[in-house]
């Protein structure tokens, strides 16, 4: 079975779940039908404003690729469909533009198998963009490293994401929020995003937080989960301060991680990271690379 079938039974048993309580009735399965695949251009130019677009991406199941561009364009890509419904819908402004996946509507939960495709692929320029993907049950990809971000929201389903920055944001990221169910995400190098406060709430996943790259500011970063694994990785020489509440199961600290109290700290150098955590149950795991 694949990762993606693994997601979609998951949002089936909740489904279910939630059915028993209420007593709705919810179809179990639809069959989409597929047909010819077809891999459509995207190019959408860069406004004549100087002033960050916004940017909405809307995305139900399938693959989502990110990267940047050294392109024109401020958005460029293909997304590749066999079902006439997945078939995207864009809307531009002088300030936004929004990209969503057809006018499917589904009343029951839909049959996702290997013979349905349906994959974006997106490159960004790195001119200003205030970013927000609304996505459920999927696979993300994003290399969002060296692009201008000022804001960035993330909120997911059950879903599988490796996110990175490799390279630095090139503004001052005011805020990153990122919010999923039962998943699987990985984030790395995101002391590149440059952000001045992250929010990262999630239900019972596996949650991995490296902070790696080149701190330019204070930041704090505030972190709500379930059940659940979270491991946070901040790189040795790194001043780093966390702190926690809720009913916590068990917090592992390694490396130049140190406790006093109630307080998990590491010394060094420049600016700070500041971590309040909140996990009604699971393990966290404080760690160097």
């Amino acid at each position: 079975m694949s990762r993606k079938q693994i997601l979609l039974a998951i949002i089936l048993l909740v489904l279910v779940t939630v059915s028993c309580v209420t007593g709705l009735e919810i179809p179990v399965t639809t069959e989409l039908k597929t047909g010819e695949t077809i891999t459509e251009s995207i190019d959408i130019p860069v406004p004549n404003s100087a002033a960050p677009t916004m940017v909405t991406l809307s995305f139900g199941a399938g693959t989502l690729h990110i990267l940047p561009s050294p392109g024109n364009s401020l958005i460029s890509g293909t997304a590749t469909y066999n079902v006439e419904d997945f078939k995207p819908e864009i809307t531009m402004s002088d300030t936004s533009v929004d990209i969503k996946q057809g006018n499917l509507q589904l009343d029951s939960v839909p049959t996702i198998n290997e013979k349905i495709k349906n994959e974006w692929s997106l490159a960004f320029s790195n001119h200003p963009v205030d970013l927000t993907v609304k996505a459920g049950a999927y696979e993300g990809d994003y290399e969002l490293g060296g692009l201008a971000i000022t804001n960035l929201y993330i909120a997911d389903g059950a879903a599988s994401v490796d996110l990175s920055f490799t390279m630095p944001n090139q503004v001052t990221m005011n805020s990153f929020r990122y919010e999923t169910g039962a998943s699987d995400i990985t984030l790395n190098n995101l002391s590149n995003a440059n952000f001045q406060t992250m929010i990262f709430q999630g239900g019972g996943g596996n949650y991995d937080l490296d902070f790696s790259g080149t701190l330019q500011q204070k930041a704090s970063i505030f972190i709500e989960t379930g059940l659940s694994r979270v491991v946070i990785t901040v790189p040795k020489g790194v001043p780093a301060e966390a702190r926690f509440e809720g009913a916590l199961t068990q917090v592992k600290a390694k490396g130049d991680w140190q406790q006093s109290g109630e307080v998990y700290s590491q010394s060094g150098q420049g600016p700070t990271l500041t971590f309040i955590i909140e996990t009604s149950a699971g393990t966290v795991t404080l760690q160097n690379p």
